[in-house]
């Protein structure tokens, strides 16, 4: 049955097909990228570039005091190989068919013995081995054919437990009360009976994120656990639910906002394990607060990072932090009696902070003594102070320049090794190096003297260390090094990028420009196609993060993973420039956009394209686009809004739009505690994205998982309502029951990034549904 048309009708229609072709051919891209266009630009993702790069070994494990292993790569696979230190011989730590093949059986999966996949390995007090595949933890005895127990502790369905010092039990959430679990056998006691829903021990969530481990930390002896009674009794709720066939699935869980007068509080506690007695602390319950971050356990392994014990397990120092993260308290515990003091305090302007990456202050019991980090002179410093008096003995470290992670402190030399950036006139302020300093004062002595980035990893006696240095466009040499004077005790491994440089690929371009107040200098990276001619005119891509925790570089150390240079590869110049209001430089420049948050860099940000415009010919200022992930999609919106006429692309993914609906530690840190006037009118009423949504003019793509329990999608909703009743054209991609970072359909979300700027920013037609695929090894 066909439709049926007269023939002024059949006229009209060819008419205005006419044109309507008419006008498509005037408006045709100038370009149309290929399959294959595609494909050399998906030969740059990580997972086709990094495997390229050999003996790139930029960590190491530490066995005993003496010997380490590590994973080392090339193009027949991995080799695991564990070393001597006082020889500095490696030789293979294990037979890896013979593992592999036990692993086999007890998985229940075939595992490839070139690429085990190992995250963890350490060998047990009767010489089996422990190790750690896939999440899961086996015993394996490589003698005779070699066979591999079952899952133990924290699988196979049982809750995940933290592990005693002595190896022998581990504890773990049930029910909302704390059990422990004999390592051995098996065997369960509960340790904690009055726990009840929502008011649980040890429990783990800071709304943003929540899991089944236990947070908590046991006494140097495993005879007693520091932890807290969680109460999120009055603290809201958030859903999420899923999509699917049939009734959807609720997702339900406490989660605090901004402002909210009800928020999760903790009451610290101290468990006699064998007696399984619970002490509460004597004080007021404390803030969901730490040092560091925007949860009580900041360290990507867990742990609770504001406290420790002393090694006698007397007593138990821990640090409290005001909501609002502007004051911060040194105490003391009792294990006994439960009584608390308060030695000293830091109170700030902005907001206190211990460190970069870790809680930087330490707890000496036998000296009467504790080392605690300031930003009091603009820079980030170690001080002791005496525990009896509560007052300031002296500066451990001085002037410019931070201390950004003390990795061991040795009470008896009196003497700690850190590492810290910007210490070193003419070396770029991002690279870590590494030091070690009396804590009588004194000059700090630099250990690792070349200018490059240092990853670390002290011996467990302090002795030497393993040190993987390399920069964004050098590749990593490992050594093992002195902790005395820095003397390179063995090599380790030089990376060969001789497989990578054969596929073409350029190193990242690092670049300096002004920042908003025209002095500053910023610093960033510059990807370029790699047939890059500069008689051409590029487009120009901004990849933001705004911190303030972090910024839009990321790592100096040499890395493929950040997948810029596929984006450049399509035909674009992609920058990611470190703006004010990021970490790592003075804690003026930290605090550039304190308690004006929807300033996201992007000042800066615009300033950097602009200069860069100037300096170089080939990039076109009138194609500019901006991308970025949860708080870079925040950016992003807020610049396609804030700079209509600059930015003409944006991409915005997950994005934290209104931080009133995000959780209240993160914000309430950054912007300060929610404040209203007599009008109603509060501090974050401006900071919101959706207020400016009118002002959209360019092509603006947003992306959201619909079971986003970080950053929750309403957060994208907002925004998408602002829009539509602002009669704004703009694009929306949920994606189905994915959380914050998309999961399985992180690939399709960045082949459409790839099809949005090549179709609205470089004005050129994408290849129809190109896809991207990982291997599946």
């Amino acid at each position: 049955m066909g439709l049926k048309m007269d023939g002024s009708r059949l006229l009209g229609a060819l008419v205005l097909s006419a044109l309507s072709s008419g006008a498509a051919a005037q408006a045709a891209p100038a370009r149309t990228l290929t399959a294959d266009d595609y494909a050399r630009a998906e030969s740059f993702m990580y997972y086709r570039a990094a495997p390229l790069i050999d003996h790139a070994v930029t960590s190491a494990s530490w066995l005993d005091d003496s010997h380490f292993w590590y994973r080392d790569h090339d193009a027949q696979g991995d080799r695991y190989l564990r070393m001597d230190a006082a020889t500095g011989k490696a030789e293979p730590a294990f037979d890896q068919a013979k593992l592999a093949a036990a692993l086999s059986k007890a998985a229940g999966k075939p595992v490839d013995a070139s690429k085990l996949g190992i995250t963890e390995f350490d060998v047990a007090a009767d010489g089996q081995l422990d190790v750690s595949l896939r999440g899961k933890h086996y015993l394996c005895d490589l003698k005779g054919e070699g066979v591999c127990a079952q899952p133990r502790h924290g699988d196979a369905g049982e809750e995940p437990g933290v592990l005693s010092p002595d190896k022998k039990t581990e504890a773990f959430i049930r029910h909302w009360n704390l059990w422990l679990r004999d390592v051995a056998t098996g065997k369960e006691i509960q340790l904690t009976t009055d726990g009840v829903e929502d008011y649980g021990y040890a429990t783990d969530n800071a709304g943003w994120k929540h899991t089944d481990s236990a947070i908590l930390v046991w006494s140097p002896d495993s005879t007693q656990i520091a932890t807290f009674q969680q109460d999120q009794r009055k603290t809201g709720d958030m859903y999420l639910v899923t999509t699917n066939v049939g009734h959807p699935k609720l997702e339900k869980w406490k989660y605090p906002l901004v402002g909210d007068e009800h928020i999760t509080m903790i009451e610290r506690v101290i468990i006699d394990v064998p007696a399984k007695k619970v002490l509460r602390l004597k004080m007021q319950p404390d803030q969901h607060r730490s040092t560091l971050c925007d949860d009580i356990s900041c360290g990507r392994d867990g742990g609770w990072d504001d406290v420790q014990w002393a090694a006698d397990g007397k007593t138990l120092a821990f640090v409290s932090t005001s909501r609002d993260h502007k004051q911060s308290w040194f105490r003391i515990a009792d294990a006994k009696s439960g009584e608390v003091r308060t030695v000293f305090d830091e109170k700030v302007k902005t907001y206190y902070e211990s460190g970069n990456d870790k809680v930087n202050w330490s707890y000496l019991p036998e000296t009467h003594e504790a080392i605690w980090f300031s930003e009091r002179n603009n820079w980030g410093n170690l001080y002791l102070y005496d525990l009896n008096t509560g007052k300031l003995k002296r500066a451990i470290t001085t002037g410019e320049g931070n201390v950004t992670q003390v990795l061991r402190v040795d009470a008896k030399s009196r003497t700690l090794w850190f590492r810290g950036v910007g210490r070193t006139a003419g070396v770029d302020p991002y690279y870590q190096q590494y030091w070690k300093v009396s804590i009588d004062g004194g000059k700090p002595t630099l250990l690792t003297p070349e200018a490059a980035d240092h990853t670390v990893v002290p011996s467990p006696d302090g002795k030497l260390f393993v040190d993987a240095y390399s920069t964004s466009t050098t590749p990593p040499v490992t050594v093992l090094r002195s902790s005395d004077d820095g003397h390179t005790v063995a090599q380790v491994a030089k990376a060969d990028i001789s497989r990578l440089l054969a596929t073409g690929w350029k190193a990242p371009e690092p670049f300096t420009v002004k920042g908003r107040d025209g002095k500053t200098d910023l610093y960033g990276l510059m990807y370029k196609p790699t047939n890059f001619d500069p008689g051409k005119k590029y487009p120009i891509v901004d990849y933001v993060y705004p911190g303030p925790q972090t910024g839009s570089v990321g790592t100096r150390s040499f890395s493929v993973g950040r997948d810029n240079q596929a984006l450049a590869e399509l035909g674009f110049i992609v920058v990611a420039i470190d703006g004010m209001g990021t970490p790592w430089r003075s804690k003026a420049f930290h605090d550039a956009y304190f308690g004006n948050i929807i300033d996201n860099t992007l000042p800066d940000q615009v300033a950097g394209l602009k200069e860069l415009g100037k300096r170089y010919a080939w990039i076109d200022l009138d194609r500019v686009g901006m991308w970025g992930h949860s708080g870079g999609g925040n950016a992003t919106v807020g610049a396609m809004f804030m700079y209509p006429d600059f930015f003409k692309v944006g991409i915005a993914e997950s994005g934290n739009h209104d931080n009133r609906n995000y959780e209240d530690d993160w914000a309430e840190k950054w912007q300060g505690l929610l404040v209203k006037d007599k009008d109603g009118k509060s501090n974050y009423d401006k900071q919101a994205n959706q207020v400016y949504a009118d002002k959209l003019k360019g092509h603006l793509l947003l992306a959201h998982g619909t079971m986003d329990d970080n950053v929750p999608p309403y957060q994208t909703l907002l925004v998408v309502d602002a829009l539509i009743k602002a009669n704004k054209d703009f694009d929306l991609l949920l994606i189905p029951n994915a959380h914050h970072g998309y999961g399985a359909a992180s690939l399709y979300m960045t082949r459409k990034r790839w099809d949005y700027f090549v179709r609205y920013l470089m004005e050129a037609t994408p290849p129809k549904e190109y896809e991207l695929k990982m291997p599946k090894d």
